[in-house]
């Protein structure tokens, strides 16, 4: 175990010297990618004490479970309410529509639903933020007397240095992804897209094979950092089923972080079903739906970023790449409470069923073996395959 344990620290070292590289250069590239969990490391070492009979006798003298939820409320009140008004009100920056169906509705919907079950005040959503105009919105949204602000995306969040020491009473929280630099006044979550979307290049390499097909198409915006990653790594996976099997990519943006264009996202993929693609995934914002519907009527295999309710929705997706917001967020604010996740602190999340990476809807047993293999040598640190997926990140980041 201690030898698995030296191999990752050894890689994540190696990935925290790419992303402080590339992060120093240009905020406004970092994307959800991996990040240095050193730190993590070093806080998770701070463990709580062992439990002891002291708290197992508090328990039993006070067994009443109907005080424990307004004892809960009280002290997230407690915790948060920073202007002292009795309640807890979020506020949320995203960077696409907030009803997108995907990563940026799925923080949205977070949001909304925690603060409805706490009976706290309705969130303040800021959505559709565009890097030029990210530090005035964030700045509106931090004077509306919110509690907590959740940053969505890593393509507004370089005003933070300046708006964290500005509003330094309210609890700021980012998915920012690797690169951006840690500041002392905001909590930070990020992923591994490498390892997330190896997992997902295997699931869409065992739904080519059952297919008997062997071409298929990205859709992204335009070429980022983090897309490149992605995309790379997706056909590494992919490619880990058979060799032959090809999957290009197409920008659909008009211009940087534009990956809500419907039209340009369609008309793409209709080029590339016309070129042989069978199966598509839709690394898109407010364009996911549009292509996912023109997908299935079309008898595509269809896969969609972000959303981890991915096959309950209307469309019929094949499948879905999950690293959805809301999921994150929710976790992230568990670690927040437990004093785990500070402002000033980063923590990388897993990769993991249930979490993150490849999910197949009414998968066949053989796909579904395929993509459990996958999790289950992402889990083991196999050298080959963190080794590989170690240089597509540097690739990506330090090109």
């Amino acid at each position: 175990m201690s030898n698995k344990f030296t191999k990752l620290l050894a890689l994540l070292l190696a990935l925290t010297m790419i992303a402080a590289a590339c992060g120093s250069d240009d905020p406004d590239d970092a994307g959800e990618t991996p990040e240095d969990t050193t730190d993590e490391v070093a806080t998770d070492t701070t463990e709580a004490a062992p439990a002891t009979e002291a708290p197992e006798e508090a328990m039993e003298e006070d067994p009443e479970p109907a005080t424990t939820e307004p004892i809960e409320v009280d002290a997230l009140v407690a915790q948060f309410d920073s202007n002292g008004d009795g309640t807890v009100t979020i506020g949320v920056a995203a960077a696409g529509p907030r009803d997108d169906n995907g990563y940026y509705q799925s923080l949205v919907n977070f949001a909304e639903d925690f603060s409805a079950e706490n009976n706290f005040a309705p969130p303040i959503v800021s959505d559709n933020i565009g890097p030029a105009e990210a530090a005035q919105a964030l700045s509106d949204l931090a004077q509306q007397n919110v509690d907590i602000l959740m940053v969505g995306a890593s393509e507004i969040a370089e005003p933070l240095a300046d708006l964290t020491e500005q509003f330094p009473d309210i609890f700021w929280y980012c998915n920012c992804g690797a690169g951006f630099a840690e500041l002392p006044g905001l909590a930070q979550a990020t992923d591994w897209g490498a390892a997330i979307h190896y997992s997902a290049g295997v699931a869409m390499g065992a739904v080519l094979q059952e297919q008997g097909s062997t071409s298929a198409v990205w859709l992204g915006c335009c070429g980022i950092n983090f897309e490149v990653e992605a995309y790379d790594a997706t056909l590494y996976g992919l490619q880990s089923v058979d060799e032959s099997f090809t999957m290009e990519y197409v920008g659909t943006g008009d211009f940087e972080f534009d990956f809500d264009n419907a039209a340009n996202a369609t008309a793409a993929l209709t080029n590339a079903q016309a070129n042989g693609a069978t199966l598509v995934y839709a690394y898109l914002g407010g364009a996911l739906d549009p292509v996912g519907q023109l997908a299935t009527d079309e008898g595509m295999a269809a896969f969609a970023a972000g959303p981890a309710d991915v096959c309950e929705r209307d469309i019929p997706w094949t499948g879905g790449v999950v690293f959805d917001g809301g999921l994150y967020a929710s976790q992230a604010l568990r670690l927040i409470i437990d004093g785990e996740l500070t402002e000033g602190s980063t923590y990388q999340f897993p990769t993991e069923p249930g979490l993150n990476g490849a999910v197949l809807c009414d998968a066949s047993a053989d796909a579904q073996g395929a993509v459990d293999g996958a999790f289950g040598l992402l889990a083991s640190f196999d050298d080959a395959l963190y080794g590989d997926l170690g240089a597509i990140s540097g690739a990506a980041y330090g090109g």
